[in-house]
């Protein structure tokens, strides 16, 4: 179950656009390796580049990191709520107004990778934990039906959406193209 890919109906279309990134194989492995190849690439974003916007109007990197780390939580959660059969839909999550909210830039990115390193811990080990029906359950959040394995493709998926940014629009090195599967 951890290997397969979610299929059409498994969540909202639009989360496509993070789900074709996601490389074949065992999504707990991949999440567990592909965190630490985001961090080399923020880690060395120091100084101004923490606070950079490369569009006026656009999230500095911290904030965009806080983004991140914010909408993987949320996901988290929702994996726990679904894996455990809870039957009351979950709120979607308005990224704009977190993102506001969050008071990113008053911590050093530092502060947000290492908060980042502890949220993917939890993730890697609720979904190692999972039982094999675990994978395929379904819930409501943000008022579409999702299963537990298009939520942990999605996070993948988003992750590796915004590294392509952080290294594209950020400068923070060569972007590793990844293909969208077709």
């Amino acid at each position: 179950m951890r290997s397969a890919r979610p299929r059409a109906g498994d969540f909202n279309d639009y989360y496509v656009r993070y789900t074709s990134l996601v490389p074949d194989g065992d999504v707990v492995q991949t999440l567990a390796v592909q965190w630490l190849v985001t961090r080399d690439l923020l880690v060395h974003a120091v100084g101004d580049l923490e606070t950079f916007r490369y569009e006026p109007g656009k999230w500095s990197l911290v904030e965009s990191v806080a983004h991140v780390v914010d909408t993987e939580r949320v996901f988290t959660q929702r994996i726990l709520w679904i894996a455990r059969r809870a039957d009351v839909g979950l709120p979607s999550m308005e990224q704009d107004d977190w993102a506001r909210l969050a008071n990113a830039e008053a911590r050093p990115l530092a502060k947000h990778l290492a908060e980042w390193q502890a949220v993917r811990g939890g993730l890697v080990a609720l979904l190692d934990g999972l039982a094999p029906d675990g994978w395929s359950r379904a819930g409501l959040a943000a008022g579409s039906r999702v299963t537990v394995r298009a939520l942990a493709w999605i996070i993948a998926g988003h992750e590796l959406h915004h590294r392509r940014l952080w290294a594209d629009s950020y400068g923070l090195g060569p972007s590793r193209p990844v293909p969208p599967r077709e």
